[in-house]
């Protein structure tokens, strides 16, 4: 799977570098081209000499080497692997932080990324580097947990870098999966919307974005370009896509709208405030008094999408209390709808600002299916593998 690949092979500094010597060799032995950058703490253990002979290409170690170095080796890579991954590393990644080359060619990388973590085995569990590495897996990247043995320090336990062998079956796996969406253009709506009451208050729910962001992430894996708008969320858009930020419900229609002609799916999965204030106060509304709030309905983006969506491929979501079933079905039929995701709320364990859901999946005509509890990216997936169904089978023509 990895023949005719090219694979970007970041090595960082620790003592496991050497063992990305072995790995280099091994993908060049797969078919793969491999272009290797090293972090300048990585020079200090294996000298760049050693890459650039295994692999026939000048190893790149400097963000100031000129050019747009960075986004070149980011733009024409089909995998890219960290090993070993340090503590150090994987803080500055999870951070955001590119100060050098190879942070920054991995911010600005919207092709899978394998992270291989390897350190002293207490490093490993400590609470930062754990938290660290969680952040970097819900933002998209792949982790390759370490094996356990003796380490390099004399300490025993979690913390090996995985033999080269296992890590390029890690990156085969990667290879193979699915690019069924490339081609497509796919705008994922997510997060909650607010509605202000006075310039301090608002009427919101309890979306956490978790779900869309989810959602966006795969699909810009599975090669789609991916317009994501999303409302309040609390976690950081994933790499690869297009974000706009919108606040109210009026707000996200206007972008929904603006940007429908160019989509051939749309996943609705914001949760969207049904009603807004009639009026929202110009100054801070003071205590003291009963306050009583005049309502007005929001515009109903989905039905309103429903209504125009021509040859496109439509999403919802419903996130129900009760009724799961029979209210999921009347709202697919009310905004005519390809798919609808419908999730009970009530749980404890699931839904909103958890990381797992639980969820059906109900489309016209055809039985509706359960879900286990799953991580939301894994949701996704089962998500994404009915949109390219409904895709792959769509009629011919422009949207």
């Amino acid at each position: 799977m990895l023949a005719g690949k090219t694979v970007l092979v970041g090595v960082t500094g620790g003592i496991a570098a050497y063992k990305a010597a072995e790995l280099v060799s091994l993908l060049v032995k797969e078919g793969s081209a491999v272009r290797v950058v090293m972090t300048e703490a990585a020079t200090r253990f294996v000298g760049p000499l050693t890459f650039a002979s295994l692999s026939g290409h000048p190893v790149a170690t400097g963000l100031w080497d000129g050019g747009n170095t960075h986004i070149d080796l980011a733009e024409n890579c089909d995998l890219a692997v960290v090993a070993p991954a340090t503590a150090d590393f994987l803080a500055k990644l999870s951070a955001g932080l590119a100060g050098d080359l190879l942070s920054t060619l991995l911010l600005a990388c919207v092709r899978p990324v394998l992270l291989c973590p390897a350190m002293n085995v207490n490093m490993y569990r400590h609470p930062t580097v754990r938290e660290n590495i969680a952040r970097l897996a819900r933002l998209g990247y792949h982790v390759l947990e370490p094996d356990a043995g003796r380490l390099a320090c004399g300490a025993w336990g979690p913390g090996r870098l995985p033999e080269p062998a296992r890590i390029v079956a890690e990156l085969a796996a990667l290879a193979s999966a699915t690019r069924d969406l490339a081609g497509y253009t796919l705008l994922v709506t997510a997060g909650a919307t607010r509605e202000p009451i006075d310039p301090v208050r608002f009427i919101s729910n309890r979306s956490s974005g978790k779900m869309g962001y989810a959602l966006a992430a795969a699909a810009a894996e599975r090669g789609a370009r991916v317009i994501l708008v999303s409302g309040a969320a609390e976690v950081p858009p994933p790499p690869g896509v297009r974000l706009i930020t919108v606040e109210t419900a009026a707000a996200m229609r206007d972008q929904v709208l603006s940007f429908l002609p160019e989509c051939d799916c749309v996943i609705k999965a914001a949760a969207v405030a049904d009603y807004r204030p009639a009026a929202a106060g110009e100054h801070k509304i003071k205590k003291g008094r009963d306050l009583t709030l005049e309502l007005v309905p929001n515009p109903d983006i989905l039905q309103e999408l429903g209504a125009r969506k021509g040859n496109r491929i439509l999403v919802g979501f419903a996130a129900e209390t009760e009724n799961l079933l029979s209210n999921a079905q009347a709202k697919l039929a009310r905004k005519n709808l390809d798919l609808l995701v419908a999730n009970d709320v009530s749980r404890a364990d699931a839904g909103f600002g958890h990381d797992h859901n639980q969820v059906w999946l109900v489309w016209p005509g055809r039985p509706p299916r359960e879900l286990p509890l799953l991580d939301k990216r894994l949701v996704a997936g089962h998500i994404l593998d009915e949109v390219a169904r409904l895709l792959a089978a769509r009629p011919k023509g422009n949207p």
